[in-house]
């Protein structure tokens, strides 16, 4: 998240980034124009879309975001494990939790060799505070307000929302956020750290290379998973009368080891404070990496069925799907996916959860009454950014939203509001079929107009670019601040 002192960055970045684009012309080598041209043209055209839909800067909207916080410690990952001397294993392995080193050395090369990003708990307390230790004096390390809900509460603040956020912070932690953000939660004397293992694309880890940028989250929270500050959250949700209701941070309960019944309560609270909340208020649940399936069945009994928009990334696509159609969980999936083999997959998951919920309404009891139908699906990629929005849902500027999504994304991982299109990429294919099913349409990249948008069915999807960062400064937090932004143009 932001500080305070990149606001005014935030405000301007749309200005500066065009005045990047003029410079870019002025300087470019000639061998580069064709491609420069074709980047300038995209980063232009998608800031000209994102300009469309103008924040009323007189009326805030209100967004309640829970739940929890932490503080991440990000370093170089490789560096890292280096330096505890964690030789690479010749075996790489999926862990639902990690252990010991051995354990540790064959999740990180399981995510690290395709890229993918993964989040994992640490039963072992010991290990987990050697590693936080080692990583203090790692040169190059950086402090971070961290966690899904503190994290999207602070794009959102940057962006023109009030915030309700609902976590349990330290005095110190509470002092960095925005103006624009109201705590609703306990004060903790020390913040929980999770350890941010980061690594660029082409990174070398014995005979392993990334084959993108990305990062290998590690955590041993105590506090987190028991959601504790619901009740103060629930309380002052009523009279903070919010346009919005945001939930993440749930992984934060994935294997982690309640007594029996716990998580199964919390969760029950948690849906009933959805459920209760005003039928007119969206509810966006931000997915993140779940391993355990117990806690998957959890999420879609409880939570999803009270959301009506819901955010992912790549890997949490296909897992969501897969457990929809009663197979497994999977772990890693293509971490560089087509935009067909994902448009179909949220087509799948929007047809199924909107049967769940036609068939749970059919039934006509009390609780399937309050039940909400889904309207708005984003996916965010590395090379793309996909919505699809229920035709006459609450959810507006759709293409608008996308392109601030497909910005925000460059804007974040590079680490600067303006963008530079000559520390950009385009990976995303100059043309895409709209699925895999033979004969489908084929749409070209247009560089002026890169926001590709149609209908289908009862809703619309749309699909835009990436300008991919080729000088990353940090992914963690990418997709939460990537879901925050395309949510603010739609409120």
């Amino acid at each position: 998240m932001e500080g305070g002192g990149r606001v005014s960055w935030m405000k301007y970045g749309p200005v500066v980034s065009l005045l990047v684009v003029v410079l870019a012309l002025w300087f470019r080598s000639p061998q580069n124009d064709g491609l420069d041209d074709r980047l300038d043209t995209v980063l232009s055209s998608l800031l000209r879309a994102e300009r469309k839909v103008g924040m009323n800067n007189v009326v805030r909207p209100k967004v309640a975001v829970g739940f929890g916080g932490c503080v991440d410690l990000i370093v170089d990952g490789v560096a890292l494990l280096n330096k505890i001397g964690l030789p690479p294993t010749d075996q790489p392995l999926h862990h639902n939790y990690i252990e010991n080193e051995v354990q540790l050395a064959e999740s990180f090369a399981y995510f690290f060799a395709p890229g993918a990003a993964a989040e994992r708990f640490m039963l072992n307390d010991t290990l987990f505070s050697e590693l936080v230790e080692a990583s203090r004096d790692l040169p190059g390390n950086r402090w971070s307000v961290g966690g899904n809900a503190p994290v999207m509460a602070g794009r959102m603040a940057v962006e023109g929302c009030d915030l309700l956020l609902g976590g349990s912070f330290s005095p110190d932690f509470a002092d960095v956020l925005s103006e624009h953000i109201t705590v609703a939660g306990k004060t903790v004397e020390e913040p929980d750290i999770h350890l941010i293992l980061e690594y660029p694309s082409g990174e070398r880890w014995g005979s392993y290379t990334s084959r993108r940028a990305n990062r290998y989250i590690i955590h041993s929270d105590d506090h987190n998973p028991y959601l504790a500050s619901m009740e103060e959250f629930a309380e002052k949700l009523k009279d903070f009368e919010p346009d919005l209701l945001v939930v993440g941070g749930l992984q934060m309960m994935d294997n982690f080891p309640f007594q029996s019944g716990e998580r199964d309560a919390l969760l029950s609270r948690l849906s009933e404070l959805l459920s209760s909340s005003s039928p007119q208020i969206g509810v966006h649940f931000e997915m993140a990496s779940f391993v355990e399936e117990s806690i998957m069945q959890d999420l879609l009994h409880y939570v999803i069925p009270n959301s009506d928009s819901l955010g992912m990334n790549e890997q949490e696509l296909p897992n969501l799907l897969s457990l929809l159609k009663g197979s497994n969980i999977t772990v890693l999936s293509d971490p560089n996916p087509r935009v067909a083999t994902v448009l179909d997959q949220m087509r799948e998951v929007y047809r199924i959860l909107n049967q769940r919920y036609k068939d749970a309404s059919a039934e006509s009891d009390a609780s399937s009454a309050k039940l909400k139908p889904l309207t708005r699906l984003h996916v965010h990629t590395l090379a793309f950014q996909a919505m699809i929005v229920t035709h006459g849902s609450q959810w507006k500027n759709t293409m608008s939203a996308t392109a601030k999504a497909s910005l925000t994304a460059n804007r974040h991982v590079c680490g600067s509001n303006d963008i530079d299109p000559s520390k950009a990429r385009l990976i995303m294919d100059d043309s895409f079929s709209v699925s895999r099913r033979e004969g489908s349409q084929r749409i070209p990249l247009q560089e002026s107009r890169p926001v590709s948008c149609w209908d289908e069915d009862d809703y619309e999807i749309c699909v835009a670019p990436v300008l991919v960062c080729t000088e990353v400064y940090q992914t963690a937090g990418g997709g939460d601040n990537i879901s925050a932004a395309g949510l603010v143009l739609q409120i």
